[in-house]
């Protein structure tokens, strides 16, 4: 059954690989909006899944401003409630029984919802990503998106949160998740020297390791076997790369 009550609002850029698990899982929902930049396939597969009057795309500039994209998601949604879907996520049923149970709270402004990640073919069930919760529903009019990477959602009101899961699987190769991280870093190093964060030898040096020793040891990481490990290290490379690019834009002023 379909709830005139929800927009899915999903950024994407060459996303064919993914796109087609997302979209079904969010049949349900009566507008779907794309904000596309992408140069493969995903367009023609989104087509394919979603009914033409359901689905909106707008194509939008390559730009690493993502919580510019999310703002403008807000401003074209047609709904009063709006659902922030990656089209690496899958909404799975009793997730999407709860949001539109959800929405017909009229004191809630938004609701966190927690996250499953699935890594190199495992579950993980500690490290970094265990336990983590996203703001991803909320009304329209209730705030906007702020930061340009790891974009936060500044809601004002009453914030609620859901039971059930939302299903996630990044990085489907290491040689992707590093393609990703060095775009990441650049971005977040940006961010802090815009925010007049500073990086020295010993953040360099003594963050990542700090990093992965709770990720590894003090949060499990080490239960879920080689997939923990590797995502471990890999946050903790992110750690290293964000304050190395951050000591070079400081060291580029001088």
């Amino acid at each position: 059954t379909m709830n005139s009550d929800l927009s899915i609002i999903v950024l994407t850029k060459n996303e064919a690989d993914n796109i087609s698990r997302s979209l079904s899982s969010v049949g349900w929902a009566d507008e779907v909006i794309l904000l596309d930049c992408s140069t493969d396939d995903t367009i023609a597969i989104a087509k394919k899944i979603c009914s033409a009057n359901r689905l909106r795309i707008v194509n939008t500039p390559h730009v690493n401003d993502f919580a510019s994209l999310r703002n403008l998601g807000l401003e074209l949604a047609r709904n009063e409630w709006v659902f922030f879907l990656d089209a690496d996520e899958e909404i799975p049923p009793e997730l999407s029984q709860e949001i539109r149970e959800a929405i017909t709270n009229k004191h809630k402004s938004g609701y966190l919802v927690k996250r499953k990640d699935y890594f190199l073919g495992k579950t993980l069930r500690y490290g970094e990503t265990a336990g983590v919760k996203l703001l991803k529903l909320g009304r329209k009019s209730a705030g906007n998106w702020r930061r340009r990477v790891h974009e936060v959602w500044d809601i004002k009101g009453e914030i609620g949160e859901l039971e059930a899961s939302l299903l996630h699987f990044p990085h489907p190769t290491v040689s992707e998740f590093l393609s990703r991280i060095n775009r990441w870093t650049t971005l977040d190093a940006q961010e802090f020297h815009v925010q007049g964060g500073r990086s020295g030898y010993f953040k360099i040096l003594i963050y990542p390791q700090a990093k992965f020793f709770v990720n590894f040891i003090v949060k499990r990481g080490f239960l879920d076997g080689f997939p923990g490990l590797v995502m471990a290290v890999m946050m903790s490379f992110h750690s290293f790369l964000t304050r190395a690019k951050l000591y070079m834009l400081q060291k580029s002023q001088k």
